[in-house]
């Protein structure tokens, strides 16, 4: 994974390694995926990165059978997310339909179910927004993106601190504490007078 190591360095998302190298997003994708290269694929990021070929050609790439139980893994994830929702779905409507026979049987003249109907219906729209990805700015796209450009800025902030840790460099003169001088004297260094009898 050097590849999406050395991009995340600095900051930069897929589409924007895919400009600067001439690539396509999907192929970025798959070389951080640990898919075999083209050595003219490695070429162009070479030269985005400003690194040895080596650096990239010796890089050891994932069999294709782990990348694909990768995408199994994220395929499996969402199905589990899309259950999730149809099983919270069932439960608001059970609940529900339940208090509104007991509204409608001991009180019919005053509604009251309709309130937790309305305010749960609201968790329900979210809930659904989640996971159908409604909201294409707070989707996994977003996600990614927040997720590259706080790992640049971390990096960022890791080189600046190790430079502010350096020391300043001293002048030879710097440093030097002056010699002591007796309290109330005219600047003769402590010990350096007649002594006293």
């Amino acid at each position: 994974m050097q590849v999406q190591k050395l991009r995340l360095q600095r900051g930069w998302s897929q589409q924007q390694l895919a400009e600067l190298s001439g690539l396509s997003v999907r192929t970025i994708q798959r070389i951080e995926n640990g898919q075999t290269a083209s050595a003219e694929s490695l070429k162009s990021l070479c030269a985005v990165f400003e690194i040895d070929f080596s650096t990239l050609s010796s890089e050891p790439t994932m069999p294709a059978s782990a990348a694909v139980i990768h995408d199994e893994q994220l395929a499996l994830f969402r199905v589990r997310k899309i259950r999730g929702f149809y099983i919270h779905l069932a439960q608001y409507l059970v609940v529900i339909v339940g208090l509104g026979v007991f509204n409608l049987v001991s009180n019919p003249h005053k509604l009251w179910f309709l309130w937790p109907a309305l305010g749960w219906g609201v968790g329900i729209l979210a809930h659904a927004a989640r996971t159908f990805r409604w909201l294409p700015f707070l989707g996994a796209e977003w996600e990614r993106k927040q997720v590259e450009k706080q790992l640049g800025r971390r990096s960022g902030m890791t080189h600046r601190g190790a430079q502010e840790v350096l020391p300043p460099t001293l002048h030879p003169t710097e440093g030097v504490s002056a010699p002591s001088r007796r309290p109330g004297g005219r600047g003769t260094p402590m010990g350096s007078g007649p002594s006293s009898v």
